[in-house]
């Protein structure tokens, strides 16, 4: 059923959480592809250099941690697990991403770490839903 399954993660308990159902429903489903992906807000222009390269480097360090947390929680599944670090507005990010790997099902935590938005899910998790290519399974 579903057959490409991506994962989105910011480091949050409630992605934590999703990582760990996305991997049990990639046992059940026997994916072809599982694909990890963490985004993260740009990095502000006016910050010039050499801030800007650290910024960057330090942004891209906290995603690979997030990433190899995510990896570790997933644990065993029987396919590869590929991962992804993307830069921009993290739901329009997962949203490209879905649509670009053609992604059978989105799994995310209901409330990440970003902004206080919205009350039952995070302003994230809403948009993704409201404009995703493919079910979306959000988890609490």
């Amino acid at each position: 059923m579903f057959k490409r399954i991506l994962l989105a993660v910011d480091g949050s308990e409630h992605a934590l959480h999703a990582a760990r159902k996305a991997a049990e429903l990639a046992r059940l489903m026997k994916p072809e592809e599982f694909r990890i992906v963490v985004a993260y807000d740009p990095i502000p222009l006016y910050l010039g250099e050499p801030n800007m390269q650290i910024a960057i480097t330090n942004r891209k360090g906290e995603a690979e941690e997030i990433l190899n947390t995510a990896v570790k929680d997933v644990g065993e599944i029987p396919c590869e697990i590929q991962t992804g670090i993307v830069e921009g507005d993290p739901a329009n990010a997962i949203i490209e991403v879905a649509k670009t790997r053609k992604s059978d099902v989105i799994v995310m935590g209901s409330r990440g770490l970003g902004r206080l938005a919205g009350l039952l899910l995070g302003s994230t998790s809403q948009k993704v839903v409201a404009h995703a290519p493919c079910p979306v399974l959000i988890v609490r």
